[in-house]
């Protein structure tokens, strides 16, 4: 939603804060309230669990907690923790400790964002609140740039709150001058994230964006060196308009690098040579969807951040993993299903093992002992124990592959893919990011002839006369290529599987160890010893099974 304020007085008004729980674990949102744009205050489930952690485990910062006013007094303990700044180590302290810091600060920042934002609105007499404000708010929910600001800050100058809302004015002022200075300033400052997004919103798709964005790239080489850094231009001017030379060297970097291995898959699949009138129509094209993109009112949270942490959902279930590294599927409820049924069959399969291959499989992968501490404990040489491991994970490993059955559908795939996606793959995608890897270690010759006729659509003929090779030649190397595809895919599924299954083994006795561990703590009892831990976690798993 794009806001569209045309008067000072139109703002939303934020509403207060109540606490320093409250300060330090929300941020802003734009909401609809009786048919009015409004801004209100969400919770931020994560950064709640730390507050509360820090105030129970944490004798300096409860005593800061508990004073409403000690605001900047807690902004500035999160920043000690960010730059781990006399904080002892202790087994509480969660281990993204500084990334949470980062986001606290942010939180407290947020009504410094709204009010720098508002008072330069004011001050300039400008229609541009929203953008000023989705502007400092990048800013402090960005941890480099964040801790940039933070190094530089000096409390014998200023307390934070004022040099925060110094900065954030500065750094508006400078950004919002971008666009307004130059169009073509605002094309070359930009970040390949920021244009990616704009083109998306402007309606541009694969692979025109990826050619656009590799054509910027060699256009911002051309246009520093011929206009920027020209010895003509007085520094500090406008920057002028790049003329009909600048497309031209342009269009040439861009014919010159695009059939390395190192160009984007999309742009190599794209054998037509550009033109400079064609870097020139990109490059508006740039322009205009920058000029015209729409600015987010929310906060960009990390993604541990918005995940939030684990819950164990059952005593003995294992906590579900991303199942589409392994699955050929495209139907959500179908991965879904192909999960679940992972973890039921692992979890049946673990039990089925013997009593000594369990017990070294939690203490390797529960308890994180390595197999030299494994042998020491267990009075078996390191050889044997590394055969049990062998032999557990072996069975767990052919369990996945029953379930993914990766040799029935990766030939369909690979042929699917080819024929349809080849021009625009979705380097999310695990499974098609592999496939353009494999693609960039084919030999020039293949590369080519795979081009022409998936990037192209060319027929064998048509590739044979361009080529001066034979029809027999190229029917091989295509076939020869196709295998290789789906070789290479196989192997990369193998690897995927054996991942998923350290992942998986990790997680499901880690959680079995941690609700041992919480039920312990409920009656009373203080920190336990690593051989108690393990007595107790092999009491529960007996009890579980019988």
């Amino acid at each position: 939603m794009v806001l569209n304020f045309t008067k000072y007085d139109s703002i939303p008004v934020l509403p207060k804060r109540r606490d320093n729980f409250n300060k330090f674990s929300t941020y802003i949102v734009l909401i609809n309230q009786n048919n009015q744009l409004a801004l209100q205050w969400k919770h931020q489930p994560s950064l709640q669990r730390n507050l509360k952690l820090y105030e129970d485990k944490h004798q300096e910062f409860s005593n800061l907690f508990c004073h409403q006013d000690r605001g900047i007094d807690i902004a500035n303990f999160w920043r000690k923790v960010v730059f781990d700044e006399s904080q002892l180590i202790a087994d509480w302290k969660p281990s993204n400790k500084i990334q949470l810091a980062y986001e606290h600060l942010a939180s407290y920042f947020e009504e410094k964002c709204y009010w720098a934002a508002k008072d330069l609105c004011k001050e300039r007499n400008a229609n541009s609140w929203e953008e000023y404000l989705c502007i400092a708010r990048l800013l402090v929910y960005n941890p480099l740039k964040l801790k940039e600001i933070l190094v530089k800050y000096n409390s014998q100058s200023a307390n934070i709150d004022t040099y925060i809302t110094h900065t954030l004015t500065n750094h508006i002022k400078s950004s919002a001058e971008v666009s307004r200075f130059s169009r073509w300033r605002l094309l070359y400052k930009k970040s390949d994230k920021e244009l990616i997004e704009a083109l998306k919103v402007f309606g541009i798709i694969e692979p025109e964006i990826s050619l656009m964005i590799f054509a910027r790239k060699y256009f911002k080489q051309v246009y520093l060196i011929n206009k920027v850094k020209n010895p003509t231009r007085t520094t500090g001017k406008k920057w002028i308009a790049p003329d009909e030379e600048d497309f031209s060297k342009s269009a040439q970097c861009y014919n010159l690098e695009k059939v390395l291995p190192t160009a984007p898959h999309e742009v190599f699949a794209n054998s037509t040579k550009v033109t400079a009138k064609q870097i020139q129509d990109w490059m508006e094209i740039c322009i205009k969807a920058l000029e015209s993109y729409p600015i987010s009112i929310l906060p960009k949270f990390s993604l541990d951040a918005l995940q939030g942490e684990f819950e164990v959902k059952s005593e003995l279930q294992a906590p579900e993993i991303e199942w589409e590294k392994i699955s050929s599927t495209e139907d959500t409820r179908e991965q879904g299903f192909l999960a679940n049924q992972a973890n039921s069959i692992l979890s049946e399969q673990l039990q089925s093992l013997k009593l000594d291959e369990r017990k070294i499989l939690l203490l390797y992968y529960g308890f994180g002992l390595n197999q030299k501490q494994l042998a020491d404990r267990l009075g078996m040489n390191q050889s044997t124990i590394s055969r049990y491991l062998t032999k557990s994970t072996i069975k767990l490993l052919e369990t996945i592959a029953r379930i993914s059955q990766p040799q029935r559908w990766v030939k369909q795939y690979v042929g699917r893919w080819l024929e349809s996606e080849y021009h625009a793959p979705v380097h999310s995608d695990l499974i098609q990011a592999a496939l353009v890897s494999a693609i960039k270690k084919l030999v020039n010759e293949e590369r080519e002839i795979l081009q022409l006729y998936y990037g192209e659509q060319m027929d064998e003929i048509k590739i044979a006369s361009q080529l001066g090779i034979s029809l027999n030649k190229i029917a091989t190397i295509l076939t020869k290529i196709t295998n290789q595809l789906q070789e290479k895919l196989m192997q990369e599924i193998t690897i995927w599987i054996k991942e998923y299954l350290e992942k998986w083994l990790s997680n499901y006795y880690k959680s079995l160890i941690k609700i041992v561990l919480k039920n312990e703590a409920k009656l009373g009892k203080k920190e336990l010893k690593l051989e108690e831990k393990i007595f107790l976690v092999e009491i529960y798993i007996q009890n579980q099974l019988y």
